[in-house]
């Protein structure tokens, strides 16, 4: 695989650099509706996207070789570095083809289909590669930050390309969604929050019962800021949604579970509270399920902290606890319509997580990765010496230090 890596490496290196100079062209969610209600042509999306397409992969492509040669090397990080030279090869074949050609339009349709199927797996084999490496040579905190930084702009570019090819085979493909109709592409002008919610708690509900034989109940507040009678609406991708509410539904009914089991009382509930504001949608998943202390809650959301034992990568196995990239891959979500996920937690009692969102479909640009020299120092930096002081096990004797204080 090394040496069919290298040789197309060779051959496509002069494209990659070529592509790698531009950046990509982010799009609102306003966008992607405007254009797909009222002036779907299929000729405009194949133009932008023969061209926008191989940018952002030659994006991440770049980056990709700056990582460490070790992680590099790993079998599956090499496997994933193959899907990927192979799709921009093969997107490369329409760089020069007319839109006129009868057959062009339907080649490019299917192609996108076959990259995406080819890069379903992208997740948990990367993430089976970051463990290869920390089996064979450990933990090391620099080049913990670089592929924690690596890993956050690879995946925000594997959920840009996907919601890319979403659409326009949405529109144009025969993959029409019947259950949703007034779905434009993978949006919902329309969506409810609180039935995407229910959805999420149902679907995390029935792992929770197949694993514990329980699960927590839900509670379901609303608050509508803008017109209080009415249910919470949203221009979003439910899939994206459903998504980020699945895994804290999930987190969610495990802690309680565990904690509770024994419990006389039961299980106490999970509780969901959707709000809308003039500038953010935030939806508040509260859990009693005992908290995480302040000290590990940024390794939530640490790829390389994983304490789950790995799972399967068996087709369709679907684990309560994965390779323990559901929160940093939800959050990834979240910031890709420039919103985010955060966690408060008391410890001793249990954990608030927020999703928020733009209320402003106008507002909900994507927020992607560019390839240039910021992104090319973060990984050549060396770390710096800590500007703040340290707890040490022993506590100094001030009174032998060489600098005593004037009296």
């Amino acid at each position: 695989m090394r040496i069919f890596i290298s040789s197309l490496l060779k051959n496509t290196n002069p494209k990659i650099e070529y592509y790698s100079r531009f950046s990509p062209s982010p799009l609102s969610i306003k966008q992607f509706l405007d254009f797909g209600r009222e002036n779907a042509c299929e000729k405009t999306s194949y133009m932008f996207l023969r061209k926008e397409l191989p940018v952002r992969l030659a994006n991440t492509m770049r980056e990709v070789n700056l990582l460490p040669d070790n992680l590099l090397s790993q079998p599956s990080v090499r496997l994933v570095q193959k899907w990927y030279m192979q799709s921009f090869v093969e997107l490369l074949d329409y760089e020069n083809r007319k839109p006129e050609d009868p057959h062009v339009l339907n080649d490019f349709l299917e192609l996108l289909i076959e990259i995406r199927n080819r890069h379903n797996d992208v997740v948990p084999t990367m993430a089976q590669g970051v463990i290869e490496y920390k089996e064979r040579f450990g933990f090391d905190p620099f080049i913990s930050s670089n592929i924690q930084y690596f890993l956050d702009r690879f995946y925000t570019n594997r959920i840009s390309f996907r919601m890319l090819i979403n659409q326009h085979t949405l529109l144009f493909g025969n993959d029409t969604n019947p259950a949703h109709p007034k779905h434009i592409g993978s949006i919902d002008p329309t969506c409810s929050v609180a039935e995407v919610v229910s959805d999420a708690y149902d679907t995390a509900k029935m792992l929770c019962d197949k694993y514990y034989l329980a699960a927590p109940e839900l509670k379901i507040e609303e608050f509508n800021m803008k017109a209080p009678e009415k249910p919470i609406q949203v221009v979003y991708v439910p899939s994206h949604l459903f998504h980020m509410l699945f895994e804290l539904f999930k987190n969610s009914m495990r802690a309680t579970v565990e904690l509770h089991e024994d419990s006389k009382e039961g299980l106490p509930p999970v509780k969901a509270k959707v709000t809308l504001g003039k500038e953010d949608l935030s939806i508040k998943i509260s859990d009693r399920g005992g908290g995480v202390p302040l000290r590990k809650i940024d390794r939530l959301f640490n790829y390389m902290y994983s304490t789950a034992p790995t799972p399967s990568l068996e087709p369709g196995a679907v684990p309560l606890a994965g390779f323990g990239y559901g929160l940093p891959i939800s959050r990834l979500y979240a910031r890709y319509f420039q919103g985010d996920l955060k966690l408060y937690s008391m410890e001793g009692v249990g954990t608030d997580a927020v999703i928020y969102l733009k209320a402003l479909s106008s507002e909900s640009f994507e927020r992607l990765p560019v390839f240039n020299k910021s992104a090319w120092r973060h990984y050549k930096t060396s770390p710096e010496a800590d500007d703040w002081s340290n707890p040490s096990r022993e506590p100094r004797d001030a009174s032998k230090s060489k600098y005593k204080a004037n009296r």
